[in-house]
C-alpha cells in the first residue's frame, strides 16, 4: 500500500509559513502527502488537500462538523501516523484517530506553547490543562518546543507514550540574514527611514497578550534622550487603536509607525537596529528568532518561550514587564554601537547552532523515522 502521510492543521496558511521544508522532506522520503484545514490555499508537495472548517474557537460549533469530517477522512485513507498542533486541532485530530490508533495509526502532537503556564492565569490551568492532559493518553509522540513545556509534561506525568523536545519550527537563514550598511541605508531610503534613525521593530497582532503598549510607554520614558528612535510596530488587531492613542497622550505619536499586515517581514528586519517584544506569554517565537537570523540584539519580556532565545548580557535582555527596565535598556544599545553588533552576532550563533531548519529537520526526521520503522504509511495531522 502507498506511504501516506496527512497534515491537518486550523489554517492552510499555517503550512505555508512553517512547514513546507517538512512537506518536501515527507515527499522525498516517496510519501503521499494530504493537508486538512481551513481554507483553500494551493500548498507545493501536496498531493491532496481537504478544507475543513476547524475553528480556533473549540465552542464553535463548526468544529463538531471538522471532527466528523476529519474521522471520515482518517477512516477512509487508512493513515497510520496523525500529527496534530494547537489546541483546537490537536483536540479534534486525536479524538478523530481514537478508532484508527486501534488499527496501528500512530498519533504525533506539537504543542506549540501550552496555554497553561508557570505562573499563567489560573483559568488556563482549569481549562487547558485537564484537557492536554487527557488527551495525551491518545497521543504517541508528544512533541514540545521549549524546556518549561517539555518539564510540565514529564513531571506531571503526561500518558502519552513519548514525549519529546525539538527547537521550534526552524528558521530559514538563507533568507533571514543580515546585511551589510550601505544595503540597510539603501533599505531605510526607500522606506522613508534616515541612516541615523534608530529602528525598533516588533511584529505582533495587537491584542492583550502581545502587549504593545509596554513598549510605547518605554519609548516615552526616553523620547528627549533618544529622539531619534522609532518603534516599528507591524500587524493589525483588536487593541491597534487603543495603542494608537496612547501614542498620542505620551506624546510619541511621530516616533511610532504602525505598519498594518505586512509580508516584508524580512526587509523591516534587515534595516532595523534591534528588535522588541512585550508579549506576556509565548510558546517559542519565531519573530523572534527571524530577529535573531538578521542579527539584530533583542529586548524582551521574561516568559517561556523568550528565556529559550535570549541569555542576558549576551545576545540581548529579559525584561519582567517594566517600562523603566525596558526604556533604560534600548537606551544603553542606542548608544553603544559596539555592544549592538556584539549581541548580534550572537544572535545569529545560537539560530544557526540550534534553530535553523536543518537542526530542526534533523530533529524532527529522527522522531518520524522512529514511527516509519514500525508500518507503512504515515499521516501527519498538524494546528
Amino acid at each position: 500500500m502507498h506511504k501516506k502521510a496527512l497534515f491537518c492543521a486550523t489554517v492552510d496558511y499555517h503550512f505555508k509559513a512553517f512547514h513546507l521544508p517538512y512537506l518536501k522532506w515527507f515527499k522525498e522520503q516517496g510519501w503521499e502527502v494530504h493537508v486538512a484545514a481551513c481554507g483553500d490555499m494551493k500548498l507545493p508537495y501536496v498531493d491532496r488537500k481537504y478544507n475543513i472548517p476547524i475553528q480556533r474557537s473549540p465552542l464553535n460549533n463548526k468544529n463538531i462538523v471538522a471532527y466528523k469530517e476529519l474521522k471520515s477522512i482518517i477512516d477512509e485513507n487508512q493513515y497510520k501516523i496523525i500529527h496534530c498542533h494547537t489546541p483546537t486541532g490537536g483536540v479534534l485530530t486525536r479524538l478523530a484517530a481514537r478508532e484508527a490508533r486501534k488499527n496501528g495509526t500512530k498519533v504525533l502532537y506539537t504543542a506549540h506553547g501550552f496555554h497553561f503556564c508557570k505562573g499563567g492565569p489560573v483559568r488556563n490551568w482549569l481549562l487547558y490543562y485537564p484537557i492536554e492532559r487527557y488527551l495525551a493518553r491518545f497521543t504517541d509522540c508528544l512533541i514540545t518546543i521549549n524546556q518549561e513545556d517539555y518539564i510540565i509534561a514529564k513531571n506531571h506525568r503526561f500518558k502519552a507514550k513519548e514525549i519529546e523536545h525539538i527547537h521550534g519550527v526552524g528558521v530559514d537563514t538563507d533568507f533571514y540574514k543580515p546585511v551589510e550598511e550601505t544595503d540597510k541605508s539603501l533599505l531605510r531610503k526607500e522606506h522613508g527611514y534616515y541612516i541615523h534613525d534608530f529602528l525598533l521593530f516588533y511584529a505582533a497582532e495587537f491584542n492583550k497578550n502581545k502587549n504593545q503598549k509596554l513598549l510605547i510607554e518605554s519609548l516615552a520614558l526616553i523620547k528627549d534622550e533618544v529622539p531619534n528612535a522609532k518603534l516599528l510596530l507591524a500587524g493589525v488587531g483588536p487593541l491597534q487603536q487603543e495603542c494608537q492613542e496612547l501614542s498620542l497622550r505620551l506624546g510619541v505619536a511621530e516616533m511610532v509607525d504602525f505598519l498594518g499586515y505586512r509580508n516584508d517581514i524580512d526587509i523591516l528586519l534587515k534595516m532595523s537596529d534591534i528588535a522588541v517584544a512585550s508579549s506576556l506569554r509565548e510558546g517559542l517565537p519565531v519573530n523572534i528568532m527571524e530577529a535573531m537570523a538578521c542579527g539584530l540584539p533583542i529586548i524582551a519580556n521574561d516568559n517561556r518561550g523568550h528565556k529559550e532565545l535570549i541569555e542576558n548580557s549576551k545576545n540581548g535582555w529579559l525584561i519582567r514587564n517594566n517600562s523603566e527596565d525596558f526604556s533604560k535598556q534600548i537606551k544603553t544599545l542606542a548608544n553603544n554601537r559596539e555592544l549592538k553588533t556584539k549581541f548580534g552576532i550572537e544572535g545569529r550563533n545560537m539560530i544557526l547552532a540550534r534553530f535553523c531548519i536543518q537542526k530542526v529537520l534533523e530533529e524532527k526526521s529522527r522522531i518520524y523515522r522512529n514511527h516509519m520503522g514500525e508500518m507503512e504509511e504515515v499521516i501527519w495531522a498538524i494546528h
